[in-house]
């Protein structure tokens, strides 16, 4: 199993110093990823649902912050030498295509290789309008075309495209990204829709626990969704094998002592306990698990770094 853990893009976290101590401490725990999320505008008046809390409600709408996801992942690049930058996920429609090649591109050159491209289709329909963006009821289908778009240019030498939302010919595109044939491709999203998306153009599935909408906190919820993405690559003419499943959890809590309670989450309770379910979903097909640290840690950055030391030293022995 590989760990990694997210970075907030607003609050006291979010500082410079800060967020360069914790990425290179958990380049040093040994985390192979590290992870940030994606607003460009926080609408001060928001009535599209958030997909990850029960009453919709988006954690962020209070502060109105939102540093850019691209610049901090580059800022973190070179604080780092190892440890893998994720852009968790990047809401494909929000940016032109070629711009946002051109800067992940950009990216993975200057990390030397360690760029993984997470890409959304985006939920906030205020943040779509105040964008100027094609519409929000076609967001699937530019990212579905923005991504072959993406593709187009990381490996053609002539990269040429004719689609209904971009198009291009008759340029160069240079440098090419240093991973080849282009750095892997994670698709967020737990719907029917981010699946297929997923087998037909990603390296990997990266999905949530916590989505009321489509659950899937539970074994049974994402081995369901782990057979519904082989069937779809299978349709796909991919082997299933070949796409990874990512799993972020927002429930992890280390205890001292084991939790007895029936309907335990999971990942929360003692070190054997979190390690068991791991070893649970390790054999279920997921090779790596995302953590989310910060909202154990009130914005403390020393909280968020005992809460990364111990997962490191106290459970992933155990898993």
């Amino acid at each position: 199993m590989k760990y990694g853990f997210t970075l907030p893009g607003r609050g006291s976290l979010a500082k410079p110093d800060t967020l360069a101590t914790i990425a290179r401490r958990g380049e040093e725990l040994g985390y192979h990823y590290l992870l940030i999320g994606d607003h460009i505008v926080v609408p001060r008046n928001i009535t599209s649902p958030y997909p990850y809390t029960e009453g919709g409600e988006f954690p962020g709408a209070a502060s109105g912050e939102a540093m850019e996801q691209l610049t901090v992942l580059s800022f973190l690049a070179g604080q780092t030498r190892t440890i893998r930058l994720v852009t968790s996920v990047m809401i494909v429609p929000h940016r032109n295509p070629l711009l946002a090649a051109k800067a992940l591109a950009t990216l993975d050159v200057l990390s030397q290789g360690r760029l993984i491209v997470g890409v959304g289709v985006g939920w906030m329909r205020e943040e779509f309008e105040a964008l100027g963006l094609p519409p929000f009821e076609e967001r699937g289908a530019v990212t579905d075309e923005y991504l072959q778009a993406f593709k187009e240019l990381w490996t053609s030498d002539n990269p040429t495209f004719e689609g209904k939302y971009c198009r291009f010919s008759n340029i160069s595109f240079l440098p090419k990204p240093t991973q080849k044939p282009h750095p892997p491709i994670w698709v967020g999203g737990e719907s029917r829709r981010a699946i297929r998306r997923t087998a037909q153009l990603a390296n990997a599935w990266y999905p949530i626990g916590s989505n009321p909408q489509f659950p899937m906190g539970q074994p049974e919820q994402l081995e369901a969704g782990i057979k519904r993405l082989a069937s779809y690559a299978q349709r796909a003419g991919r082997d299933p094998s070949e796409i990874e499943v990512i799993y972020r959890t927002h429930q992890y809590e280390l205890k001292k002592e084991a939790s007895s309670a029936e309907e335990r989450p999971f990942f929360t309770g003692s070190a054997n306990q979190i390690a068991a379910d791991i070893h649970r979903y390790e054999e279920m097909g997921v090779s790596s698990l995302v953590v989310d640290f910060a909202r154990l840690s009130g914005n403390n950055p020393d909280s968020m770094l005992r809460h990364m030391e111990e997962m490191a030293t106290q459970v992933w022995p155990r898993a």
